[in-house]
């Protein structure tokens, strides 16, 4: 007699989110025993998922909600969810939790749960991210078992709305964070490492991981640099690819900075950038609850971050960093002076981070979402 597994399906926009942010949650319903199955639009990156025993499935998802691409991607996952019956379906991303949901109700599909990562609508957000996304998640609340936030301002919001239950909006502490793989502190490899970039122990090295794009906001950063001329040991390294690369490149030419401004494209080696760090900085002009600062404190670095919604979830002003209003160039010189300035400063702030990210690392998540999971799935 054949036993047949439960099956578990994740549904997210790109393959990247599923890489980035769910295998160790796609991993705790493999050692339960289940077959897990992505929906998502997969790309050059699939056997990734497919070397860990994954179902992919390749969706036509595209990340506007105005794409006509979209309703093939809808009648896709129907097709899906008729011919797979799932235990579980845990959505992701805007478009596609909203599709997910929707064919989770066309094909009567429970339990669904969905893990806000950031709202499109927030304060501050424009009237059309409010029409849209909105709208979007107030209609979909109705298909909706479980609604997961990772931030203070996502989970009051998410309380307004009327899910399937009442009591079933939870509040996570992220996706979690591997905290030991960025604690590193082998002084050697450092030295040999900034030594590779061109750079001195007495060097101040500025590091951003994010993707190049307009909602990162580099330019903030690299307007404060230009004031920061004058202190000439001050470098700054970006990480990330994006539709902004050229712009980027373009500005950091014109206003002169291409001596003190190293663009480094995708890479591997984030523990490594940020042993050789002294400052970490995003200026983003909305986040969820941004991994990279969660990996920067975990590092012990301070960060300098625009004080907008998930930056201040993990940042606290002047204690593990700084908190910077959105656009205030000067504000960001005074923040990044100070910290170029103070070893001291960097040093305490860094070990602050450090104490505060301990909640957010993935065993601690790994036990909030077997809680929640405990509610939908036995």
């Amino acid at each position: 007699m054949i036993l047949l597994k439960d099956k578990i399906l994740f549904i997210a926009t790109v393959e990247s989110h599923i890489l980035n942010f769910h295998i160790p949650f796609i991993q705790y319903f493999q050692n339960k025993g289940c077959e897990v199955h992505v929906a998502t639009k997969l790309g050059n990156r699939q056997d990734e998922l497919k070397k860990l025993g994954i179902v992919c499935y390749d969706i036509d998802f595209e990340r506007s909600p105005y794409s006509f691409s979209n309703l093939k991607a809808l009648n896709q996952l129907i097709k899906i969810m008729r011919e797979d019956k799932y235990s579980l379906v845990h959505v992701h991303t805007p478009v596609g939790a909203f599709l997910g949901r929707l064919a989770a109700k066309i094909t009567g599909t429970k339990p669904v749960i969905y893990t806000a990562h950031g709202f499109h609508f927030y304060k501050g957000a424009s009237i059309k991210n409010w029409l849209v996304y909105y709208t979007m998640e107030r209609l979909a609340a109705h298909w909706t078992d479980g609604l997961i936030t990772m931030n203070d301002e996502d989970y009051n919001a998410a309380k307004r709305f009327k899910l399937r239950k009442n009591n079933a909006v939870f509040y996570v502490h992220g996706v979690g964070l591997d905290i030991d793989k960025y604690n590193m502190s082998d002084e050697n490899k450092r030295k040999q490492t900034r030594k590779a970039f061109g750079f001195d122990e007495k060097d101040i090295v500025i590091l951003t991981v994010a993707e190049l794009n307009a909602n990162k906001n580099h330019k903030q950063i690299l307007d404060s640099l230009i004031k920061l001329k004058s202190l000439d040991n001050v470098y700054y390294l970006i990480v990330g690819i994006g539709e902004y690369e050229c712009y980027l490149k373009k500005y950091v030419k014109e206003n002169g900075l291409s001596g003190k401004v190293k663009l480094l494209g995708f890479r591997h080696d984030i523990p490594d950038l940020l042993n050789i760090s002294d400052i970490f900085a995003l200026t983003s002009m909305r986040e969820g609850l941004p991994r990279c600062i969660m990996e920067a404190m975990a590092a012990g670095k301070p960060v300098v971050a625009t004080d907008v919604r998930g930056n201040r979830d993990l940042v606290r002003d002047g204690v593990n960093g700084y908190l910077v209003p959105l656009d205030d160039v000067n504000a960001t010189v005074d923040a990044l002076q100070n910290l170029s300035e103070n070893e001291d400063l960097r040093k305490k702030m860094g070990d602050e981070g450090r104490k505060i990210i301990q909640d957010y690392s993935i065993d601690k998540v790994l036990k909030e979402m077997d809680e929640i999971y405990k509610k939908y799935y036995v």
